[in-house]
């Protein structure tokens, strides 16, 4: 089931993940930390390449109150070219069996569209969720992966691979389009039995910045599937273009689109920086709890 229903029989959201046996709850929003174990990411690249490394950004994560810890090889910006599954797994495999061993109870994510390295991710460590930004299209055999070994998965558009992206995408109207994707992925996973989905609107991932503009602000419209939102702004060209600045300077930026993500019924901020989200969540929370 992709849905649970409440006492009165009718349809609610989602508010759980089942990670290894473990309920990992989204009644309030959470953050997951970007790992970066590649050396041409747009904004950390290059920077965790090494255990050490590695084990201290994750270190981070958890000690800054990250939920998850979302660790990825092959870089997925606009223009990157696609790496060998081999040198994928070689980073990756590394990256996922160190932290592992170090933090054995971190709920890892695995941000990968290739159903050959989520069989050996899985062999290596175990559970994990699954972070697809192709949605199932690059790899016809993803979803029955993700099904057959009882994964989490994070169902996200894209409009192609990161090398042509942004070629000048084209939508009549990006949200109907975009809420049509994830309509027709999520059955197809419902009928492999994948229960535990999140979705995610793709944003920087084939749309221009108007495009992302209009997906955040319609947000709260994603809410008709009744599962938890992913929202992954972090440091995007849609803010430091915007602002006429660099990544590194775009903080500020992330923080204002995280809130208004929150706002518009985000449930996981994907960041690069944690202590800073999860500010953002506790105040947000404050101002709730007032409301109601």
């Amino acid at each position: 089931m992709l849905f649970t229903k409440n006492d009165k029989g009718f349809y609610k959201k989602k508010s759980t993940i089942n990670l290894n046996g473990n309920l990992i709850s989204l009644s309030s929003p959470v953050v997951m930390g970007i790992l970066n174990v590649t050396p041409d990411s747009f904004y950390d690249g290059g920077a965790y390449t090494s255990e050490s490394a590695i084990l201290k950004r994750a270190a981070q994560i958890l000690n800054e109150g990250g939920q998850f810890i979302d660790i990825g090889a092959m870089s997925t910006r606009p223009g990157a070219v696609e790496i060998s599954l081999q040198e994928e797994l070689d980073r990756l495999l590394l990256a996922v069996r160190a932290v592992k061993e170090k933090f054995p109870e971190a709920s890892i994510s695995v941000d990968t569209y290739r159903s050959e390295v989520v069989k050996a991710v899985f062999n290596e460590i175990g559970g994990f969720v699954v972070n697809d930004i192709s949605g199932g299209t690059f790899d016809p055999e993803m979803f029955e992966t993700v099904g057959g070994l009882h994964l989490p998965y994070i169902l996200m558009h894209s409009k192609g691979k990161s090398e042509k992206m942004q070629n000048g995408p084209v939508y009549e109207d990006v949200f109907k389009e975009v809420v049509l994707f994830l309509a027709t992925q999520l059955q197809k996973l419902k009928l492999l039995g994948v229960c535990d989905v999140v979705i995610d609107p793709g944003f920087g991932f084939g749309k221009t910045a108007e495009h992302n503009y209009d997906l955040l602000n319609h947000l709260n419209a994603f809410k008709i599937f009744e599962l938890p939102i992913l929202v992954g702004v972090s440091r995007k060209a849609m803010i430091w273009r915007a602002l006429n600045i660099s990544p590194d300077e775009s903080l500020n930026g992330t923080t204002v689109l995280n809130t208004l993500a929150l706002t518009g019924g985000c449930d996981i901020l994907r960041v690069h920086d944690v202590k800073e989200a999860v500010e953002t969540i506790k105040l947000i929370s404050k101002i709730k709890c007032i409301a109601e």
